[in-house]
């Protein structure tokens, strides 16, 4: 499918309600997403200013496509992969990344991390790190940005430094389709968020005030995620103004997770089959879980716990 082609499709009128046999809506479905990840890589690819179209067109679309799975039956797209989510970030987002935190230009973090950042513990390590940022997690009914919903957000500050500790939290949950009241909801095994959690609250795409106030945090600061390639393709696709804020450098994620694969030395000792590099191993690691706690899996619990854990890998390698 080409650029022309994509945009089309993206700008036709299509009423999921009826179509109404898998057939038709699993169609839909695999076209709307095929459109989608062309229409993204070609606006991420286009200079600022000068891409073919309003990234509006993506999210709008990406809302079609909701509705399509949700007349589907999002249980059944669980083994099917996602089309619209990022593995990781890219090398220049983590180099960056590094080069916020000390205060120093991204080519003198990129000259210590080598080709491919692949030497980027060796940057982490070379300067202290500072800063206010802002730590957030989301929890979702799905992986898929364009399958699924978001339905809580934790959020709180932190100034990196000795003795650092959080402030100004911020919890948040967010509405359904009402035929999850019914259906249960999505990945609740997961997140233990149920339908009384989230009955008549105001789904997070129609929560322009929410959505306002997130983009605008982090324009002010850094956030920080424990994978941030995860709420970084959901805020795509989830906050209005976030990819172009994003695209325009106003946005700066940090990935605490490749934080503890490149600074952590025991991760490279750990089988890889115990997720060393997972927040509630690294936390447990660091002691600020303890060994018979668990992860909460809920936004503002999850961001205390990454915040707290960060800040002390930071002073165990001195790095504050």
């Amino acid at each position: 499918m080409d650029l022309s082609q994509a945009i089309e499709c993206a700008n036709a009128l299509v009423f999921p309600g009826f179509l109404v046999d898998d057939a038709s809506l699993a169609a839909e479905r695999g076209r709307n997403e095929d459109v989608l990840t062309t229409l993204m890589s070609a606006w991420a690819a286009a200079p600022a200013g000068k891409e073919a179209f309003s990234f509006e067109l993506v999210r709008t679309l990406a809302d079609r496509n909701r509705d399509v799975c949700d007349r589907y039956g999002t249980e059944r797209l669980r083994n099917v992969s996602p089309a619209c989510l990022a593995r990781s970030l890219s090398t220049s987002d983590l180099i960056h990344a590094v080069a916020v935190l000390q205060h120093r230009k991204d080519a003198k973090v990129a000259a210590l991390a080598g080709p491919d950042a692949r030497d980027l513990g060796v940057a982490w390590v070379d300067a202290p790190v500072s800063g206010m940022v802002v730590g957030i997690d989301i929890e979702t009914t799905d992986r898929d940005p364009a399958r699924g919903y978001i339905i809580n957000v934790g959020l709180e500050f932190m100034t990196i430094g000795p003795g650092a500790r959080p402030h100004d939290p911020f919890a948040g949950y967010f509405g359904l389709p009402e035929m999850y009241a019914e259906k249960g909801v999505p990945l609740a095994d997961i997140h233990k968020i149920s339908w009384s959690d989230l009955e008549g609250k105001r789904s997070f795409r129609e929560d322009a005030q929410v959505q306002e106030a997130l983009l605008a945090a982090m324009c002010a600061y850094p956030f920080m995620a424990h994978n941030a390639a995860f709420e970084d393709s959901w805020f795509m696709l989830h906050i209005d103004g976030y990819a172009e804020a994003r695209k325009a450098g106003r946005v700066v994620p940090i990935d605490t997770r490749d934080i503890c694969r490149r600074v952590d030395p025991e991760v490279r000792t750990l089988p890889r089959e115990s997720r060393p590099a997972a927040l509630e191993s690294w936390a447990r690691r660091r002691g600020t879980l303890k060994p018979h706690e668990s992860e909460r899996h809920l936004g503002l619990d999850d961001v205390e716990l990454m915040l707290a854990t960060v800040q002390a890998e930071f002073a165990a390698r001195n790095m504050l």
